[in-house]
Order: structure tokens, then sequence, then C-alpha cells
């Protein structure tokens, strides 16, 4: 499958640097969270999925080096997994996390059997995909889960671009998310979702729920 413009902007020394940007611990990530939308990821995961069992298979789709699935990890959760596009990311990831299954991939081909994940989750990670390739890749994440989906992404009531992204066009958008999931999946449902306002502009974070 030909390599998208965004995929090869994340490949480049752009991704890189942003690896670099955001090596955070789990507490610097909650402040960080704090700091932008006024809640901890740590709380956030407690209201959507605190009461799941920690047991369960985990998927992150663009897990970067691996921040997100160590906040899950300091939850008790115990089989967790991450998929990322970066080489670079993931030897970062190797190299300051434990426990974690990490592997090489992208969201369109996602190297695992069909329902094999409790729950396959993104962070802000849809928004870097290109629109017109979107359908494909949650196709993907929907048939990886056995039961739920979950995301918070960049929330707005209609598909807008984010121009000059770190000096970059047509790498980053902004869409309700969580509507375009059930317009396109008649299976899945929508158990809970809310939506974070930031504290120093207009932009607004969803967080939500699906379950098959």
């Amino acid at each position: 499958m030909k390599t998208t413009h965004q995929e090869e902007v994340w490949k480049s020394k752009f991704g890189e640097e942003y690896n670099y940007r955001n090596v955070y611990d789990n507490k610097a990530l909650d402040d960080v969270y704090t700091s932008d939308i006024g809640i901890t990821r740590t709380e956030m995961n407690k209201r959507f999925i605190g009461d799941f069992d920690r047991d369960i298979k985990i998927l992150e789709i663009g897990c970067n080096i691996g921040v997100q699935l160590v906040n899950l990890q300091e939850m008790g959760f115990k089989n967790l997994y991450g998929l990322e596009l970066q080489w670079h990311a993931i030897e970062i990831a190797h190299q300051k996390t434990k426990g974690l299954n990490i592997v090489q991939g992208t969201a369109y081909d996602i190297p695992f059997k069909t329902g094999y994940f409790d729950l396959v989750f993104t962070n802000r990670v849809l928004i870097h995909i290109n629109p017109d390739r979107l359908a494909d890749a949650l196709k993907e994440i929907v048939r990886c889960t056995n039961s739920f989906v979950y995301g918070s992404e960049y929330y707005n009531d209609k598909l807008t671009e984010i121009k000059r992204y770190e000096g970059y066009e047509n790498v980053l958008w902004k869409r309700d998310f969580a509507k375009f999931y059930l317009d396109n999946f008649p299976e899945l449902k929508l158990v809970k979702e809310e939506k974070y306002k930031y504290t120093f502009n207009d932009d607004v974070d969803s967080t939500f729920l699906l379950k098959k």
C-alpha cells in the first residue's frame, strides 16, 4: 500500500523531534493534561475505563514512545500493546518502559488477528490521518477489537484542517470522530463522551468510549 504524505512527515526528522519533546513520566503527563484541559489523563481514564478488568488486552494505535500505555500500566492494566509507525519512537519506548508490547506498523494494516483485543484506543492520532483514508484506518481498529473502541481527539462539528501545524500543511484535522465511527460502523454504540475545552484557546478535545 502506498505510503501517505502524513506517514512520510512522521517518519522524517519532524517525527524524531516530536518524540524528544514528549518524553514524559506519568506525573509530567498528568501535569500537562491539567495545564491544557483541566483534568489529568489518569482521572480521564478512570472516568471511562476505571472499572474495567485489569487483565483485558489493550492496544494503542500510534503509541509513540508509550507514555499513554505507561499511564494505563500505573493504573494496574497488564496486557498492554502498542502499534507505532516510527522505529525511532519504538527504540525510545524500549529504553524507557518495561512490560509493554510495542510493534511497528500502521493503522491501515494492524498486524493482529480479528477480535484479538478487548479495547483499542487512539490519543490524538486520528487527527493526523488523511480524511480520505480515515475510514480504512477505523475499519482496522474496529476489526481488531471484540468489545471497545476508546478515543481522545481534537473535536469540531465539521471537518476542518488546522493549517501550518509545526510548519506543515495537510497533516492535521479536527472533526467529530465519535460521530464518524457511529455513522460508518453501525455495530458500534456510544457508551460515553465528554468534551474538554483547552485552557489557552477555543479548541476542544472529545473523549469517547464505543462498544460493539
